[in-house]
């Protein structure tokens, strides 16, 4: 029998994101979902201003429940919907599709905000919102992206990012870099450390007491044998069979043939592939999850999720975002609270 613990609502830090964008949409929108009124808490961490501009232009009308500092956030579930918002911005701020400085600067504060409040205990997960990346950068933001930010953050020294879907979870070995640069990057020892951030991660956060890991290979067929490049042969087979002959409870194998691992894997031959670069391993997951997955950080000493999807400049403010993969962050966080704290009460 599980613990009644495993079972209480799973609070959530959830970022909007870039308020000019379509995050306070699919968060209104994603707050209707019965599940959000019986498995979470979330607190949300983002612009007010956005958010009942977000509430008009749908129609839906959220109580809302207002703080602006830590301190004064509920022990207890609110009535209504808690944000924390410590510095609204103005309508001129957060116009559609038009990030401004200072949408910009909030945007980062509310990622260290939320981060903050799981670090020290005051939420169980984060779960963040799109943010337009070439916006930051011109803004000042010195990181590529969400998850080196968050591994600057919270001091991990070794982070993975994993798409996940209802049918196929893929993990890359490499992130944000130039498709040229990707064979030196994929080295023995970082194939080694990504297949037990990866393993790990599964174990200790889906459940799963043995896990099936498929590495792709990186060229035509896995190299067929040297004839379309050596990487298979010199550099991913011996860290497959390393890692496999030091990690019995992980069925790791490969490499496999990228074009065909990812449809066996979607089949259930899998439980994860590990992709050797991003749009080898993000184009098939979002072909068959494109509403519904979920994007996940392993590697951090906190839970972190986020939605799949950027900002969407160009629908915003008409209410045609989904919020399908929001709602699967949101689900895919609670079901790794739920098992880490399992798996604290057992120990």
């Amino acid at each position: 029998m599980e613990s009644k613990a495993t079972f209480q609502r799973v609070r959530l830090a959830v970022t909007m994101g870039d308020p000019a964008g379509v995050g306070p949409e699919v968060i209104v929108k994603a707050l209707q979902h019965p599940w959000v009124q019986t498995a979470c808490r979330p607190v949300i961490i983002g612009d007010v201003t956005a958010l009942r501009r977000a509430m008009d232009l749908l129609g839906i009308a959220l109580p809302l429940k207002i703080v602006h500092e830590l301190h004064e956030l509920p022990t207890q579930s609110p009535e209504g919907v808690c944000v924390l918002c410590r510095t609204p911005l103005s309508l001129e701020d957060i116009a559609y599709g038009r990030p401004s400085a200072a949408a910009c600067r909030e945007t980062v504060q509310f990622i260290r905000t939320a981060v903050g409040m799981t670090v020290n205990k005051l939420a169980d997960a984060v779960v963040t919102g799109p943010i337009h990346k070439d916006a930051l950068h011109r803004h000042g933001f010195p990181f590529p992206g969400h998850t080196e930010f968050l591994q600057d953050l919270t001091g991990a020294s070794h982070v993975v990012m994993m798409l996940a879907g209802p049918k196929l979870r893929v993990a890359l070995a490499t992130i944000h870099c130039a498709l040229r640069d990707v064979p030196e990057r994929i080295t023995y020892e970082s194939l080694l450390d990504t297949l037990e951030t990866l393993a790990t991660s599964l174990r200790r956060d889906f459940g799963l007491a043995r896990p099936k890991v498929a590495v792709s290979g990186l060229n035509p067929h896995a190299g067929e044998a040297g004839r379309f490049g050596r990487e298979e042969l010199d550099v991913i087979a011996p860290a497959v069979n390393r890692f496999r002959d030091t990690h019995p409870w992980c069925d790791v194998s490969g490499p496999h043939p990228p074009d065909t691992v990812f449809f066996r894997a979607f089949e259930g031959h899998f439980d994860a592939v590990l992709a050797l670069y991003h749009d080898q391993g993000l184009i098939p997951l979002k072909l068959v999850h494109f509403y519904e997955a979920a994007n996940v950080t392993l590697g951090l000493p906190i839970v972190r999720t986020s939605v799949d999807h950027g900002t969407g400049y160009d629908i915003a403010g008409k209410g045609l975002a989904h919020c399908g993969s929001l709602l699967f962050a949101m689900q895919t966080a609670v079901t790794m609270v739920r098992h880490r704290n399992a798996e604290r009460i057992l120990a």
